[in-house]
């Protein structure tokens, strides 16, 4: 699995440009995560403009434009991709479909913003970014959590040494998927839960951490030959720090989502980080006998609670 971000270098005219007119964004599907996950951000602002939605039946896409306020309405993908004023694709298909779609858009001279995971394998990942990079367009993996303002105190918090050297991060992610007729169970659209829930925990520990692990042992649980209901590995860093990723969406534990990051000093846990516009949590534990220290920047907001007896500091972020 690639990173989040293909880097490239901004070229005038670019989706980059500081005040730049609304980009023109066609949807590849009438899927269920389009509303939250685009229509309603980018109506919220002034960046972005949803203009075309595709499917393959028809009749759905007009449904969803109907139901949307999307002006135009395309039969196939193939369409909109290759829709002249069309500036930007997203990508919310099946996992099976993300690099097909992405490449498409990608030879169309189109910007793209894919669902995770970016593709359903490391040779399809290659070939994404190898023709992302040769295209001078964004594409972008939706990982929405790290333009969150709590992603960015984690880091700070990290990076300043406020934990220590650190040691370990452990990231899970875990729901309940209880119908059995679901995209995500299917072995040929790239189902399972480390492909839809696991990629989550992946990302947060890779980007935590600034480097590559090696899955050093894993175990999983599957509900059909090749399609895992739960996994769990266990993961090693070049430079002595450990890891660990849960993923499920039919186990035991009904839902996980949180993050542990310990380090010498201190250890931080962090309760749904991956959607954090929702809810989120940060406590701060340390060594006994240590005092408590935070720092956040004013514009974000959080509060802080502190008992003068607990070394221990929980902060909210602000939705």
């Amino acid at each position: 699995m690639t990173g989040g971000l293909v880097p490239v270098t901004p070229s005038a005219g670019s989706i980059y440009d500081v005040n730049p007119t609304p980009v023109r964004i066609g949807c590849l599907g009438a899927a269920k995560i389009t509303p939250a996950a685009l229509l309603k951000p980018a109506r919220a602002g002034t960046g972005a403009e949803i203009v075309a939605v595709a499917a393959r039946d028809r009749t759905r896409a007009e449904a969803f434009a109907g139901r949307h306020s999307i002006p135009r309405v395309y039969g196939s993908y193939r369409e909109l991709v290759e829709a002249p004023d069309i500036e930007a694709v997203y990508v919310p298909l099946p996992n099976g479909l993300h690099a097909e779609w992405t490449l498409a858009a990608l030879a169309a001279g189109k910007h793209v913003l894919c669902e995770k995971p970016f593709a359903a394998n490391a040779t399809e990942a290659e070939r994404v970014a190898r023709a992302a990079g040769q295209s001078g367009l964004v594409v972008m993996e939706a990982f929405h959590w790290r333009y969150h303002p709590l992603a960015t105190r984690l880091m700070e918090i990290i990076r300043g040494g406020e934990l220590g050297e650190i040691e370990r991060i452990e990231a899970a992610l875990i729901f309940p998927l209880v119908k059995s007729s679901d995209i995500r169970w299917q072995l040929d659209l790239a189902g399972g839960s480390l492909m839809d829930a696991g990629c989550y925990p992946v990302h947060i520990v890779r980007t935590l951490a600034g480097s590559e692990p090696e899955v050093t042992t894993a175990v999983c649980k599957e509900r059909s030959p090749g399609v895992d209901r739960w996994i769990r590995a266990e993961l090693q860093f070049s430079d002595g720090r450990s890891g660990r990723i849960t993923a499920g969406m039919w186990s035991s534990s009904i839902l996980r989502d949180h993050v542990r990051v310990t380090g010498r000093r201190a250890a931080m846990t962090v309760l749904n980080p991956l959607a954090p516009q929702v809810f989120n949590l940060m406590t701060v534990r340390y060594a006994a006998g240590r005092p408590t220290n935070t720092s956040s920047k004013p514009s974000c907001r959080p509060y802080a609670r502190r008992r003068p007896s607990s070394p221990v500091l929980t902060t909210a972020w602000p939705t």
